[in-house]
């Protein structure tokens, strides 16, 4: 799936934002955050709002100024930020010259519209997230996100994460690639993860299953089985390469 998928990203991030905002108050600010090591959801709600804060920064082609140390209220403080990454992205014209992630430097210049496309998938994630931790444990279908978004979420990892992880050095290249198929699209959309160019059809690993699946298997929010997806090849291989800092 190409990453200019035709999906209306200034609509998804008011979207995404307002179920996270929403879902702030039914969250206990020290519960932890299912598959996310210690993480505790008031460090969730601060880094995401960081995040917003940072992104709408880096779009103006600057450098964040930071926010002050809290406790913040939590609703308060990310509604704020939330709207600001909102109003500075409507302000500027999606061509102008932003600062976006890059390799081998961490930062280069880019299009204001890679923060578009960047913020959605990372509200989408965290959303996730947020209910998660209200829950109790991970799952798909916490977020209102169509397969298609979905889609694209795996297709930044592919094309944007992994590419910066192993350009910056942070990651060595995976030993193996790993074919990703999402069935729940038609046609379905397939990529292959640390195999650039190599034929779909010659990877041995593939994981294959909805969308939603595939991203949160990526992002090491769920484990295939939890996320119903099937998977062909040697497992315990797979789950090594998945094991890997693909997504920073």
């Amino acid at each position: 799936m190409s990453a200019h998928s035709g999906l209306d990203f200034p609509l998804l991030l008011a979207d995404f934002q307002g179920e996270f905002l929403a879902s702030i108050p039914d969250a206990d600010p020290s519960a932890t955050v299912p598959a996310c090591g210690d993480w505790t959801v008031r460090e969730l709600v601060e880094h995401l709002a960081f995040v917003h804060h940072w992104a709408a920064a880096n779009a103006r082609a600057q450098k964040a100024t930071r926010l002050g140390d809290g406790p913040f209220d939590l609703a308060e403080h990310y509604a704020a930020c939330a709207t600001e990454l909102r109003e500075t992205l409507a302000e500027l014209d999606p061509a102008a010259t932003a600062r976006i992630l890059a390799y081998p430097d961490p930062m280069g210049e880019g299009p204001v519209s890679f923060w578009h496309r960047r913020q959605v998938h990372e509200t989408l994630v965290h959303g996730h997230d947020l209910r998660a931790a209200i829950a109790g444990k991970a799952a798909l279908g916490l977020m209102r996100a169509v397969p298609e978004v979905w889609a694209d979420a795996v297709d930044e990892v592919i094309s944007v994460f992994y590419p910066r992880q192993v350009g910056t050095g942070r990651l060595a290249p995976l030993p193996s690639p790993l074919a990703l198929v999402a069935t729940d699209l038609e046609p379905a959309p397939g990529w292959v993860l640390g195999g650039a160019g190599q034929d779909i059809d010659d990877v041995p690993l593939r994981v294959s299953g909805p969308a939603e699946g595939l991203a949160l298997l990526l992002w090491g929010r769920v484990t295939a089985d939890e996320a119903g997806l099937t998977v062909d090849g040697n497992r315990a291989d797979v789950e090594t390469l998945l094991r890997e800092p693909i997504v920073p």
